[in-house]
């Protein structure tokens, strides 16, 4: 892991463990990862972007006291209760939002469409 991934959690240390568990298992599913970190957000990049960790700005109700925010890009509208959010800004190219505050949310469902994500970006011209 890379200073700067540690340096991101400064203001909520206390979700470093989950997003640890979550990169390792992007790791695992996704060969040749490469991570990028900015002020506000992790990315996570094949050959091009795919997914994104980030740090809740406001909590909505009913979410953890520690939890991550988990962007991804999918060719389709993913549909399950744990999607806070699915927007296409572009035609055939959908953006989806969840929430993460435990390792085991980290599950096969999560898992399918981190892969899902990744084998999209890649075949995109």
């Amino acid at each position: 892991m890379q200073t700067e991934e540690l340096l991101f959690f400064d203001p909520m240390p206390q979700a470093l463990p989950l997003y640890q568990a979550l990169r390792e298992h992007v790791a695992a599913a996704c060969p040749d990862l490469r991570v990028k970190v900015s002020k506000t957000q992790i990315s996570f990049y094949h050959r091009r972007l795919f997914a994104m960790v980030s740090l809740p700005l406001r909590r909505r109700r009913g979410w953890p006291p520690c939890c991550l925010v988990v962007t991804f890009g999918l060719g389709r509208r993913a549909e399950s209760p744990r999607i806070l959010q699915a927007i296409e800004p572009y035609p055939g190219r959908w953006t989806h939002h969840l929430v993460i505050g435990t390792v085991e949310e980290i599950d096969d469902e999560l898992m399918a469409w981190a892969r899902e994500a990744y084998n999209f970006a890649a075949a995109k011209r």
